[in-house]
């Protein structure tokens, strides 16, 4: 629900395909998109967030409706609510400035028919990624060196490079921005030759203690084929460092399903790597 990546597979009726131009998750933030009818009808719109509480709560304003004809505004309220260990309860709760605005929306737009079948789509979306399309890992691994040596191993460039990837690969272009918000990115050669760039954003940073980034894999035109998050802890143990890495994918094109199948192998061979580089 708030990533264009995702919201892209799912949003609006059936039939109905999702653009999205701007997207900023946070209270005043805005997410401009255009949905586009199977009839070939555009539908611009722009949401600006009232609330945003992860992972229970959304809600915002919303103006938009057909190009070219009226415009219709409203309030959205979304909850998310635990129904059981592997369930969610999604509740949409729409409010217009009169009964009758109202009444128009359902009647003009099939507001109510085209909530429920979004609802049916986010529930199609999910449980694909929870079958197929999505992979958790946890990886623990103990380094003699501090854990500030560590920590710097991750986020100083010269030394990532070294490590980053399968056996065998290197990484031509490795640029790092170490600061909430500022970005990486990292492009892996492998053996014969194929590159394969990757990148995300810090989310946070506590030094010598913990890493919080997302970590997205590219096709070499940029588009996002796997969309991740991966958090490591540096924590002292005797006189070395306990690693734990924490990751998770999703693949957002099918084809892509298969590299999670790669996953375990691939930070494995990584976390081998570090071994060699970091300094006591």
């Amino acid at each position: 629900m708030t990533d264009p990546g995702h919201i892209a597979q799912w949003w609006g009726p059936q039939g109905f395909s999702t653009r999205t131009s701007e997207m900023d998750v946070r209270v005043g933030g805005r997410w401009v998109h255009v949905m586009h009818g199977p009839d070939g009808v555009e539908y611009p719109n722009t949401i600006t967030y009232t609330a945003v509480e992860a992972p229970q709560k959304l809600a915002f304003t919303n103006r938009g409706g057909r190009k070219g004809g009226d415009q219709i505004e409203f309030n959205s309220l979304w909850t998310l609510e635990e129904a059981s260990p592997e369930q969610t309860c999604v509740t949409i709760r729409m409010t217009f400035a009169s009964a009758g605005e109202r009444d128009r929306v359902v009647r003009e737009y099939g507001a109510m028919e085209g909530g429920q079948q979004t609802l049916e789509r986010l529930d199609a979306w999910a449980a694909d990624i929870a079958k197929e399309r999505f992979r958790e890992l946890i990886i623990t691994r103990r380094y003699d060196a501090s854990p500030a040596a560590v920590f710097n191993a991750w986020v100083t460039p010269a030394i990532l490079r070294e490590w980053w990837g399968p056996q065998g690969f290197s990484n031509p272009v490795c640029e790092v921005d170490p600061r909430v918000g500022g970005r990486w990115r990292i492009v892996m050669r492998s053996p014969d030759g194929r590159e394969y760039p990757c990148g995300g954003i810090y989310r946070e940073i506590v030094p010598d203690k913990r890493l919080m980034f997302t970590n997205n894999a590219e096709d070499n035109d940029g588009l996002v084929i796997l969309q991740g998050m991966t958090v490591v802890t540096f924590t002292p143990d005797g006189g070395g460092t306990e690693l734990t890495l924490r990751t998770q994918a999703v693949a957002m094109v099918t084809y892509a399903a298969a590299y999670l199948k790669g996953m375990q192998a691939g930070w494995s061979q990584s976390l081998d790597r570090l071994t060699g580089v970091v300094i006591i």
